[in-house]
């Protein structure tokens, strides 16, 4: 996620914090790099010449000048103001979704095809079933698109949420209206509408979904937009903008795109917040937008609360007290612990997930990791404990040669992957004995050894 953008701005970061003194020369360069790297990254020029500006101001000011260490003081000057940037001037509850209305709350998903709309329906419908507790209705009021209905029916079973049907016949308008009379009648908390989009900005599309809207009154009208289109996310935000009363932003594809420019560029254009970002492919890949935590990401100090959020969600609070416990009083770390701790980590969104939202000195010690053959390695591991014995894994050390043999043939790959394997069970035993003394940045440099492309 800006990839690109983090790499450039870690390395201003960690030069600024070591100034002692600040001079306009020192100060110029600094700006004058933070602009290279927000321009390469695709953000828009008058997003950026706003916020040089204001960095520049506050740079030159007593905040910083009067500071016992300026460099760490211009580093929060940058952070809060990317943090503006990305909507944090407009206050904690902009990036919030409003139910300020009689259920249902109608939520209309507009944009143009192929940025991920219906997905983003799907995703949003389970964000709201399991984070917010609501009882959520969907409906496809995209009558063009070849399968767009069956699309959405799919992926609203698939997050257990209430789906509409409708039909490449009926006129959106009144897909929306007979699948709020529906969501009224049977007490739903909440009804997302997705709409159609085009390959390009049309008048006859701009008309549509406006009617709609008018029709249904939504309290959120949210404009999906392909965090990859760069310079173009900019023309397409102006027009849905001057054709709807946007409520807020979603922004798809950040995990696809180095430079993701379009972050900032929207926000800047449009003046609505960003409420989410999708940030994988999967189903519940779909994030809350903070704009702190995210300035904090781009300039490499990671976000920490994130990490702490995806392990509540993906952990297993009881079996993990109970494995530190065990860990605790003495107890063998064995392979089913083993097994556990990597089905865990494939829940939190694998090593690459973990990674990303770790600060840059943490990923620095992971530095050279091929994260999708680890990613692999960790399955195909999985797969060679499954094909164990329940003593076996209860006791590895009875593993010797011909059980080695039998556990390769069932889990379908070499005697050496087996043999690999046990050594890696055997480094992250070691690494469970390490935590009992604490330090994460002792566990990332444990992890360099431990998993497989990670050297």
């Amino acid at each position: 996620m800006l990839d690109n953008l983090t790499q450039r701005l870690a390395k201003v970061v960690k030069t600024m914090r070591g100034e002692a003194r600040l001079t306009e020369a020192n100060t110029a360069e600094m700006l004058r790099e933070v602009r290279m790297a927000l321009l390469e990254a695709d953000v828009a020029l008058p997003a950026v010449r706003e916020f040089i500006a204001k960095v520049k101001e506050k740079a030159l000011g007593e905040e910083v000048i009067g500071s016992l260490s300026p460099g760490q003081a211009l580093v929060g000057v940058v952070q809060r103001e990317l943090a503006a940037l990305m909507g944090a001037d407009l206050g904690p509850e902009a990036s919030q979704l409003s139910f300020a209305q009689q259920p249902p709350a109608i939520i209309l998903m507009a944009g143009l095809q192929g940025v991920g709309k219906t997905t983003t329906t799907g995703k949003l419908a389970k964000y709201l079933k399991e984070q917010k507790k609501k009882k959520v209705l969907t409906v496809s009021a995209d009558v063009y698109r070849p399968a767009a209905i069956a699309q959405l029916e799919s992926v609203t079973k698939q997050v257990g949420a209430d789906f509409f049907p409708s039909s490449a016949t009926d006129k959106p308008v009144d897909i929306a209206l007979a699948a709020l009379d529906w969501a009224k009648k049977h007490y739903h908390d909440v009804l997302i509408i997705d709409t159609a989009g085009r390959l390009g900005i049309d008048e006859a599309m701009m008309q549509e979904i406006a009617a709609v809207h008018a029709a249904v009154n939504p309290v959120e009208t949210l404009f999906v937009v392909d965090a990859m289109l760069g310079q173009d996310a900019i023309n397409t935000a102006k027009a849905f903008n001057d054709a709807l009363p946007l409520t807020g932003i979603v922004l798809t594809k950040l995990d696809g795109d180095s430079r993701g420019g379009a972050a900032l560029s929207v926000r800047h254009v449009t003046g609505k917040p960003i409420k989410f970002a999708g940030v994988s492919e999967k189903l519940d890949g779909l994030e809350a937008f903070d704009p702190s935590r995210m300035a904090n990401r781009v300039l490499g100090m990671g976000d920490i609360l994130a990490l702490v959020e995806e392990a509540r969600k993906g952990v297993d609070a009881e079996a993990a007290t109970e494995l530190a416990n065990k860990i605790k009083s003495g107890g063998r770390f064995d392979m089913n612990d083993f097994k556990a701790q990597l089905t865990q980590m494939k829940k939190m969104g694998g090593m690459s997930g973990l990674l990303d939202k770790l600060p840059a000195q943490f990923q620095q010690a992971a530095a050279g990791a091929n994260m999708d053959q680890a990613e692999k390695q960790v399955r195909r591991m999985v797969g060679i404990i499954d094909s164990m014995t329940p003593g076996e894994r209860a006791k590895p050390d009875l593993i010797k040669a011909n059980r080695k043999r039998r556990i390769a043939a069932g889990a379908g790959v070499q005697v050496q992957e087996v043999n690999r394997m046990l050594n890696q069970y055997d480094q992250m035993q070691t690494m469970m004995k390490k935590l009992k003394g604490g330090g994460l940045m002792k566990m990332m440099r444990g992890m360099k050894g431990m998993m497989p492309g990670m050297r």
